[in-house]
């Protein structure tokens, strides 16, 4: 038994002594190297690649709202020798591949009389290549693959290689040379299946590169046909419904779309986007109710939850156009489900802001806007800047109609009696117990939920004497409190609120009574609340003033900037109904009668003679007696009302008018300080409709002829601002 081993040993000795030269051509020395390259170093190389494609491929998100690449492999700078980008991004587990691969070839290549006698060579430099090419080296990728093809053209992968040198010379923006290259590939009779379907893949991603749209339908369509690669033909097939929609053709889209959504071995992923996308070609009613059912569906089933958040934004827009209220419920579920994915949230958002914006509620509208322009990553795209001219428009609506409904909740308070005060705030107290104790209860539910999770974690370094050094402790803090404060904003005076809400019937509400501590035992006291109301002439005067300016100012607002006729005429004839001061009377009267005569409303007679007869010296009066006349011919628009309404048309984005306007009034008031503003206004416009170098040149005619002013001054400002943009 001894000798045998002594036997083996021996025998294996001889045969790694022997089979290391590299020098000598003999089966020996070909088996040895030939299998310590594949088995030992290439296999550790190809198993980095594929842990460092697995790393690529999750880090990488695709775009579905617009068209997505044919290869999922994102290039922002292509990446050239003696240019290499600073910051490599690429996993390292591409760099450790490429090592395997040049060691391989240096330890193991048996380059005999011009002729490589290791097999596996052929193999390490295809290795190398496509670890340089998901590295995003693609100049030393291309000089790897044609090594392989001029020095190996019997290679076993050499089909393989071509294909790959075909998709480098794409990334190096060599289409033409990829395209007769893979052409040739393609003239081979006997390439197998999978073969085929790469090089067709490929030579769609050159033609896609030339915008050559109909050569891309059609190899893709090739490559579809064979289904070696799963990934890549769903990929291929989502690409060709979205190329097939651009060109407007939504049969052959559908037809695409469907393909993917009954191929069984696709990635999920891209079943569900296709139902996206064939929801987005509905042209018909009955295709509609047949989606809107499909969608449900989808999201009942519990495999779907990633994708929540986009189904049920895409449910609420099939179903917007016959229940808006529906649509928003499901809009609001969207966000509820939606977790990262930032863009998308910005569309709900947009979706509900627009649906609360067609509903007239532009205070949720807003909110909505408001919320998008915190998280968009993006803010110089069209949809983002025409978002925020829309929120703009929106600033004077949100401020008057904040001080409305928080002085009609307080003069309510006001117009109470004691007891009717005692009863309704004890009933607010009750409610608000309630709502502290479910509160109480939730934060509680999560401590424990915290503290069990907590035994599951793996074993941190918790040792930490300081108190952030200690995770736990940390955790724990977090959660004591919220119990005791809540979840309190990253602000100034933290604990204290800023204002208590009640609603009662969805009518009445009390803001700004007192300061609130949210820990404070007062919250639950009568007499907190009854001690903010305030009792003197004086100051519940300025209440029932700010408020009648605000409901004014809001019929004005919703009449000459929203043209919403309905929204206006509320607002001016409960404004009639407080008894405001004369002052606010007439032109509140005035826009009434406008509003009404313009729909031919019977109360627009009544609302004339009144002016007439109450106020017959008045230049409103002057104006409806002599309707042939303008405004301005009469002169009885102050500098200021007229300055306002070329103001708002300037919000409208009418800017062509409020150019010629501007200039009208320019002359017409020569001399008069209200010229400043409209050359201001002026230059703002010119800004908007030709650009920053008009904008500029305009600004410089302010900033020299009105030095002294505010609008002068506020020139400089801007062009120095916009300096940099120029």
């Amino acid at each position: 038994m001894k000798n045998k081993i002594n036997i083996i040993v021996g025998f294996l000795v001889v045969f790694f002594v022997v089979g290391c030269s590299t020098k000598k051509d003999a089966f020996l020395n070909r088996s040895f190297h030939s299998t310590t390259t594949k088995y030992n170093v290439l296999y550790n190389g190809n198993e980095a690649l594929r842990i460092g494609l697995i790393k690529l491929n999750s880090n990488y998100e695709d775009n579905y709202w617009e068209r997505l690449p044919i290869e999922p492999l994102k290039v922002d700078v292509l990446a050239l020798p003696g240019m290499e980008s600073d910051v490599d991004d690429s996993p390292k587990e591409f760099e450790r591949a490429e090592e395997k691969a040049v060691k391989a070839v240096q330890k193991h290549s048996m380059l005999i009389a011009r002729q490589e006698r290791n097999n596996q060579i052929d193999n390490a430099y295809l290795l190398l290549g496509k670890s340089r090419y998901y590295s995003k080296r693609f100049v030393p990728a291309l000089e790897a693959f044609n090594f392989v093809i001029l020095n190996y053209p019997k290679a076993d992968l050499i089909n393989e290689t071509r294909i790959w040198q075909a998709k480098t010379l794409v990334r190096l923006q060599n289409e033409e040379q990829a395209i007769d290259n893979l052409k040739n590939l393609l003239k081979n009779k006997e390439l197998n299946k999978e073969i085929k379907e790469s090089a067709h893949t490929a030579i769609a991603m050159a033609y896609l590169n030339l915008d050559s749209l109909q050569q891309v339908t059609n190899h893709l369509n090739k490559a579809v046909l064979t289904t070696e690669n799963f990934e890549q033909t769903a990929r291929n097939l989502f690409v060709l419904g979205q190329i097939y929609r651009e060109k407007n053709l939504i049969d052959s889209s559908n037809v695409s779309f469907q393909k993917l959504i009954n191929f069984k071995k696709s990635p999920f992923k891209y079943k569900i986007h296709a139902h996206i996308e064939k929801a987005k070609n509905i042209s018909t009613k009955e295709e509609k109710l047949a989606t809107i059912q499909i969608f449900k569906k989808l999201i009942k089933d519990r495999d779907n939850r990633p994708y929540l958040d986009q189904l049920n934004y895409h449910l609420g827009l099939l179903v917007k156009e016959d229940n808006s209220e529906k649509a928003i419920t499901y809009f609001k579920q969207s966000l509820q489900h939606s977790s990262k994915n930032d863009f998308q949230k910005e569309l709900t958002f947009e979706a509900l802001g627009n649906s609360f914006f067609d509903k007239t509620s532009f205070l949720n509208a807003g909110a909505y806007y408001d919320s998008i322009l915190q998280i968009t990553q993006s803010n110089n795209t069209k949809r983002v800047r025409g978002i925020k001219r829309k929120r703009d428009k929106l600033n004077d609506v949100i401020f008057y109609e904040n001080i409305s409904k928080r002085n009609d909740s307080i003069l309510k308070l006001v117009a109470m009696s004691g007891e009717e005060r005692e009863i309704f705030f004890s009933d607010y107290i009750v409610t608000l117990r309630a709502k502290d104790k479910e509160k109480q209860a939730k934060i509680s539910a999560d401590l424990k939920r915290a503290k069990q999770s907590q035994k599951k974690l793996v074993q941190l370094d918790n040792t930490g004497k300081w108190y952030f050094y200690n995770i736990q402790t940390v955790l724990f803090g977090k959660e004591e409190f919220k119990a005791l404060w809540g979840n309190r904003p990253l602000e100034d005076n933290w604990r204290s609120t800023s204002k208590t809400i009640v609603n009662v019937n969805n009518e009445l509400s009390v803001e700004n009574l007192k300061v609130v501590e949210v820990g404070s035992v007062k919250r639950y006291e009568v007499w907190y609340y009854t001690d903010e109301i305030p009792t003197s002439k004086a100051k519940i005067d300025s209440i029932i003033a700010e408020r009648n300016s605000a409901y004014f100012n809001l019929g004005v607002i919703y009449k000459e900037q929203f043209k919403e006729l309905e929204l206006s005429t509320h607002k001016l004839d409960t404004l009639l109904t407080f008894n405001p001061v004369s002052t606010i009377v007439l032109p509140a009267k005035y826009h009434l009668y406008k509003t009404y005569n313009s729909q031919n409303n019977s109360k627009a007679n009544s609302l004339k003679e009144d002016i007439i007869k109450d106020y017959p010296d008045s230049k409103y009066a002057k104006i409806i007696l002599n309707p042939n006349k303008s405004i301005t011919e009469e002169a009885e628009l102050t500098s200021e009302d007229e300055y306002a309404l070329v103001f708002y048309e300037y919000k409208d984005e009418l800017f062509d008018s409020v150019i010629e306007k501007s200039t009208i009034a320019i002359h017409k008031y020569d001399g008069e300080k209200i010229i400043s503003k409209f050359e201001l206004l002026k230059a703002y416009a010119i800004g908007k409709k030709d650009g920053l170098i008009a904008f500029k040149e305009a600004l410089d005619f302010v900033a020299m002829n009105y030095p002294n002013t505010e609008e002068g001054k506020k020139a400089l400002e801007v062009i120095e601002t916009i300096k940099t943009k120029i």
